[in-house]
């Protein structure tokens, strides 16, 4: 057996299932704010949240986790639910959508925090 055939992990190489892992990491440590941002564009439900991180992302997360984290949200008003037919919809409050704009116009500054996080010895 070759080190190359070792490396080789379910059809994945070792690097491509350390970047997997890695990226559901990321996304779901900052799904509050993937979820923020998305709420700029348009109320959601719980399901279209599920939807969105799925398509944008390649990640399927839970209903319960996605609920439980629209839930907290909403307690700390930082979105606001309501009853839309049989479904909840979830929309930003005004505050929330200025401290949105200001995280995603930190863009530059969150990539160098990362770059310097993971050029740490």
């Amino acid at each position: 057996m070759t080190k190359q055939d070792y490396i080789q992990l379910s059809g994945q190489s070792l690097e491509s299932e350390v970047l997997n892992k890695m990226h559901r990491r990321i996304v779901k440590s900052f799904m509050d704010v993937l979820i923020l941002a998305e709420l700029r564009n348009a109320p959601m439900s719980g399901y279209d949240v599920i939807g969105f991180i799925h398509n944008k992302f390649g990640i399927l997360v839970s209903s319960g986790t996605v609920h439980s984290l629209l839930y907290s949200l909403e307690r700390e008003d930082m979105i606001k639910g309501v009853w839309a037919k049989r479904k909840r919809v979830y929309e930003l409050t005004e505050k929330e959508e200025r401290i949105i704009e200001t995280i995603l116009n930190a863009n530059d500054k969150i990539k160098g925090l990362i770059t310097n996080l993971l050029l740490t010895h």
